[in-house]
């Protein structure tokens, strides 16, 4: 039962840091364009390697 005690405050701790960094990750711009990334697969790069 004494293990209790510190399992709360270390999962308190832990979401803290998860919460912490999703706002970094928010305020980073990590999550500003999240389509680009997927269609740029579909575009055909061959003039670059014609060079």
């Amino acid at each position: 039962m004494d293990i209790i005690y510190i399992l709360i405050p270390l999962s308190i701790l832990i979401v803290g840091v998860a919460i912490s960094v999703l706002f970094w990750a928010i305020k980073s711009g990590q999550f500003d364009d999240l389509d680009s990334p997927a269609h740029r697969i579909l575009f055909d790069d061959d003039d670059q390697l014609k060079k």
